[in-house]
């Protein structure tokens, strides 16, 4: 099962209802929706941490004690809230209160708890919120640090619009509960609203008061016990309640979930993966349940033996980008969600050695049977049983693999279609269009006709032989390496290492600027083969680049991403990962301002250099502008860390005589050019009182107006 909220894309990726994004205005105003949702995953037990962004909500991992990656919490380009959960001892309810941080930068803030999930939320207490319509929640303005506290019911029953059912999902039985000693819940979602003087980013945490851990989109109270597996820079977390008897052991859990990471090269790696071994006292509705963006349970007895391998299944779900949603997949693609789940968790199953042929082949074969069989998979509304795309959509899901590989000699499989996708969804839904056409472009037209005929008619396949499962999945494929390429990234065409903030692969780098990411790819298989680079910001992909090559080639590709707002970001190609810090213009003060000589000859250059240093307590980054009443006449780049200072110099020439004013951030320095009487020198064009009040009166008829729309 998997469960999504009610957006575009599967398991928690956000999209954002408005994106009025202001660039660097100097005196504006702008407005934004910063995001919808809980926090996402973290590193430690029992807190998580996440960065959200206008494009995408994207896991930011809480850094270990020792990590160079500082808190974005309290900055002043970043709106934070943390959620802290607690268990209400012998009620069937729990606790939420959400505390937030405004920035200084920010004049509006609205919180929506009307969602989904979040619908039967009692909001107890409002300290610098007032109510303005049913769930929604304005900031007063009278503290940097308002919150809400509230109260959520635990037992939650059947499934809504953020599910899918599972096989043997009931609508009485239990999708969280509370049984007394132990608990796993759902953290609350908020819709945040915020309007500002520039871009403001949004980061979002949540902790469990006492006992128990979080993922940030899933919650458990009690004592527990904490397994993890890194593979491929994920982090795999495994959580088992005191109250559970898990039926494997731990260990071989993690190797079971660090196979289908390893497995699944279809982008949309998050940097953790939560799971909860789920104790069986209670009525659950289903066996496994995926939620939000990287966290699930399962029941604790569920097996790993088997082809209907609930932990597979629960996450193949997390690396899907589509799921969950009526948004996020048009209706003839729907059955492709568990579709994929199921027959990917068998396939690994089985290529792992937890099952063999035998086990995989009666799995499939039950599609070929009533009343499953009777159901065309892409009109939902022709299913005689409502789990037609567990049982029959394996059955097709895995001829038109077979087929692809093929045709392609095992150059392609439904893995690359599978990727193809998720890199789609990050920016519309999933049609079945859209499967069609990357059938085809990764194989050829029988291959699409195949997957048309089985999916909108009732013709349907037979479950193949062991040979010609042998002649298709046996065959070798090629081994494509990814890693960065020298030289290193830049940003706006300025070298990487102008912005980096400490060893390693950390930089702070300015909102709205260009990150281009050289990537190597190399064949390091015995076959020739296509690749398929993708650059991933916070698990989404964001530009990818294909092509083919022998044995033993090499090819360099670029590809880039543009931030749309302050916040931290993970960068990810292949295993390699880049952290990268947004900030806003603001995020850089000037601290002095020099100009040598003072006293120039028309045409003549004087030096203007400027100490800039970080405006709060983090790295900063900007493009910081040298002024003159002719406007902008030069901008230099430049990072600095928290604590330190630097500096940068840029030449300034004046044709005219007089005196002239030079400004950069709010510093201003004057140079005299020529030789002038006294009286001639009375007028200085440049940055004086009368032209400061005329900008700031200009600044404030501009807040009226806009609080008045």
């Amino acid at each position: 099962m998997t469960v999504s909220f009610e957006y575009t894309s599967v398991n928690y990726r956000v999209v954002f209802a408005v994106a009025l994004l202001v660039a660097s205005l100097p005196a504006g105003i702008g407005g934004v929706v910063l995001g919808t949702g809980s926090a996402s995953p973290g590193a430690s037990v029992g807190a998580t941490d996440r960065t959200q962004q206008l494009e995408h909500v994207g896991p930011d991992p809480d850094p270990d004690p020792d990590s160079s990656t500082p808190s974005v919490s309290g900055s002043s380009d970043v709106l934070s809230y943390t959620t802290e959960l607690r268990q209400i001892p012998k009620k069937p309810t729990y606790e939420a209160e959400i505390r937030f941080s405004v920035p200084d930068s920010v004049s509006e803030v609205e919180v929506d708890l009307d969602l989904e999930g979040t619908a039967e939320a009692t909001v107890r207490s409002a300290d610098g919120f007032e109510s303005t319509a049913d769930g929604v929640y304005r900031w007063t303005g009278e503290t940097a640090a308002p919150s809400l506290l509230v109260t959520l019911p635990a037992n939650r029953t059947g499934h809504d619009d953020r599910q899918s059912p599972t096989v043997s999902e009931r609508d009485d039985g239990y999708s969280f509960v509370d049984a007394g000693d132990w608990a796993i819940v759902p953290v609350p979602q908020l819709r945040v609203y915020a309007q500002g003087s520039e871009p403001v980013g949004l980061e979002s945490s949540a902790t469990v008061d006492g006992s128990g851990a979080t993922g940030g989109d899933v919650a458990v109270f009690g004592e527990v016990t904490e397994y993890e597996r890194l593979v491929e820079g994920e982090r795999l977390r495994l959580v088992v309640p005191a109250a559970a008897d898990l039926q494997e052991a731990p260990d071989d859990v993690l190797e079971t979930l660090a196979a289908g990471s390893q497995r699944l090269a279809v982008g949309e790696r998050p940097d953790e993966t939560f799971v909860v071994a789920a104790p069986t006292g209670v009525d659950w509705g289903s066996r496994g349940l995926q939620y939000g963006d990287a966290d699930a349970w399962v029941r604790a007895d569920a097996p790993l033996d088997e082809p209907d391998n609930v932990w597979l299944h629960e996450y193949v779900h997390v690396r899907q980008a589509y799921a969950g949603s009526p948004d996020a997949t048009a209706t003839d693609a729907t059955w492709l969600v568990e579709a994929q789940a199921e027959y990917h968790a068998a396939q690994v199953a089985l290529g792992t050695g937890l099952i063999g042929f035998e086990e995989f082949e009666r799995f499939l074969e039950r599609g070929e049977r009533s009343p499953y069989a009777d159901g065309i998979l892409a009109e939902p509304g022709s299913w005689d049983d409502p789990h037609t795309d567990y049982v029959q959509g394996p059955l097709v899901y895995g001829e038109i693999d077979r087929r692809l590989r093929v045709v392609t000699d095992g150059d392609r499989t439904l893995v690359d279609v599978f990727r193809t996708l998720n890199a789609r969804a990050a920016n519309d839904r999933i049609a079945a269009a859209d499967f069609y056409a990357a059938l085809e472009e990764a194989g050829d037209a029988s291959v699409r006709e195949a997957a048309e005929r089985y999916a909108e008619t009732k013709a349907l396949p037979s479950m193949w032989s062991r040979g010609e499962h042998e002649a298709a999945f046996d065959q070798p494929v090629p081994a494509i390496d990814y890693g960065h390429a020298d030289p290193p990234l830049a940003v706006d065409g300025e070298p990487w290492e102008r912005w980096e903030t400490d060893e390693g692969r950390l930089a702070a780098v300015p909102a709205g600027t260009t990150v281009a990411v050289p990537v190597e790819v190399a064949n390091v298989g015995d076959r020739a083969g296509s690749y398929d680079a993708t650059l991933q910001v916070d698990g989404v992909p964001v530009d990818r680049a294909q092509g083919s090559l022998e044995t033993g080639e090499r090819a360099t590709e670029r590809l880039s991403w543009t931030p749309p707002e302050p916040g931290t970001y993970e960068l990810r190609v292949g295993s390699e990962t880049t952290t990268v810090i947004v900030r806003a213009p603001s995020s850089v003060a000037v601290a002095d301002l020099d100009l040598e000589p003072r006293e120039i000859d028309p045409g003549e250059s004087a030096a203007v250099t400027a100490t800039v240093e970080p405006a709060d307590d983090r790295p900063a980054a900007a493009f910081v502008a040298v002024r003159t009443h002719e406007g902008v006449v030069a901008e230099a780049p430049v990072a600095v860390r928290a604590g330190e200072t630097a500096t940068i110099t840029r030449e300034v020439r004046f044709d005219e005589e007089g005196r002239h004013e030079v400004a950069v951030g709010d510093r201003v320095v004057t140079v005299t050019v020529g030789s002038l009487p006294l009286a001639e020198l009375e007028e200085v064009p440049g940055f004086g009182v009368g032209v400061s009040l005329a900008a700031l009166a200009a600044v404030l008829a501009g807040l009226v107006a806009f609080r008045r729309q």
